[in-house]
């Protein structure tokens, strides 16, 4: 895939997921942005995807 493609892909999963998240809703307004963030990077499939797509943009 090209750069392009993959920030397609990205921003596609970031529209269809990560938009009205409720689960980041929730732990932002509990635990705070910062917490929220991290949960989405770390625990959330749709956050592992995305990183995985970022660690193959860093090699391109």
């Amino acid at each position: 895939m090209t750069r392009k493609e993959w920030l397609e892909e990205v921003e596609e999963l970031m529209s269809m997921y990560c938009t009205g998240c409720f689960l980041k809703q929730h732990h932002k307004k509990e635990k705070g942005k910062r917490y929220a963030h991290k949960f989405c990077i770390t625990n959330c499939t749709v956050g592992s995807k995305i990183r995985e797509y970022g660690d193959k943009l860093e090699k391109h």
